[in-house]
């Protein structure tokens, strides 16, 4: 990827569209007081070199569907074949080679117990590359995916509301789990590739007409089924060093903890699951020194943290924009 300096008006760019990823040019424009001419073609540099995009991303728990996290041990010689593996299949996201390279960390969604324990118990199971699979439930994201990361804050409260205020694919209600139907799959597919997809585009992969295709995105995004995610690479913004924690916390402490983790800039995800390690968390820093002091000072501050297991991240093989089939 070729280096990329950012300015004020990209760095507002890459938050707005953390705010709203399918905000018109000219809305985003008119927040940074610039041509939306200027705000295309920065959106268009940033995309074309991989830095930086939108992609659809389904809530599978409004589906009604399993959220798990899994950590492999593997053999040397077979870590990236696996987590290239893992990143082909659509019910994976954000799979990361870790530490030597011989573990592998990913996030699934499973419709149902059969395809966890085909996953789990067959393919994983039997592979004898396989040295140890360790899988348990996703129960509650304190931030990451639909809560963005703070680390690309720069608007005022101010702008942050006009995009809020304008914006036509907000989650609007609660209610129980929602029914795909025929077409939503080819639909939550293109915008898995790209969130910003026109609705020409979207609307030929479907099948539909294009006021069908925004009617359906807006009734998916009200349903909280669908949400826009901004992808950035944490090196545009400076950020050298990744890490993922595992952290045990007696439950009485575990919401409290993980709030305070969602309020740590360098956290870009925190979450509540089963296990041992109820409290896990991705992690971005801009050196060695900062891992440190973070682990030193933000974390030694919060009392109720147990247990501490950290593991750099060596390789990002899948990010966010996975979509499940119907």
């Amino acid at each position: 990827m070729e280096n990329i300096e950012l300015d004020e008006v990209d760095r507002g760019l890459l938050h707005a569209l953390q705010v709203d990823g399918r905000a018109s040019f000219s809305r985003v424009g008119e927040v940074l007081g610039v041509s939306d001419q200027r705000v295309a073609r920065r959106y268009r540099r940033l995309r074309a070199t991989g830095a930086a995009r939108v992609v659809g991303v389904v809530d599978g728990r409004r589906l009604g569907y399993e959220s798990w996290a899994i950590r492999l041990r593997c053999t040397p010689d077979a870590a990236v074949p696996i987590a290239e593996a893992l990143a082909r299949r659509p019910d994976t996201s954000w799979v990361t080679l870790l530490s030597g390279g011989t573990e592998i960390s990913c996030g699934t969604l499973q419709r149902t117990a059969q395809d966890r324990e085909s996953l789990l118990l067959s393919k994983l199971g039997r592979t004898n590359r396989v040295l140890s699979v360790t899988a348990h439930r996703r129960l509650h994201t304190f931030v990451g995916g639909r809560v963005g990361w703070a680390g690309l804050a720069v608007l005022s409260p101010e702008q942050v509301a006009h995009l809020e205020a304008g914006s036509a694919f907000a989650r609007r209600g609660g209610g129980g789990p929602v029914t795909l139907g025929p077409g939503d799959d080819a639909l939550l597919e293109e915008l898995s590739r790209d969130g910003r997809a026109g609705y020409a585009d979207l609307a030929a992969a479907t099948g539909w007409s294009e006021s069908t295709v925004r009617r359906r995105m807006e009734q998916l995004c009200a349903a909280g089924v669908l949400f826009f995610d901004f992808d950035v690479l944490p090196t545009l913004l400076g950020y050298g060093v990744e890490a993922q924690l595992w952290m045990s916390v007696p439950p009485a402490e575990l919401d409290a903890t993980g709030r305070a983790l969602a309020g740590h800039p360098e956290i870009a995800f925190a979450g509540a699951t089963t296990g041992p390690a109820n409290l896990t968390a991705s992690l971005v820093c801009r050196d060695d020194e900062a891992f440190y002091r973070y682990l030193t000072e933000s974390l030694g501050a919060l009392p109720a943290i147990r247990h501490l297991e950290t593991a750099p991240v060596i390789r990002t093989v899948k990010r966010a924009g996975a979509v499940l089939p119907l």
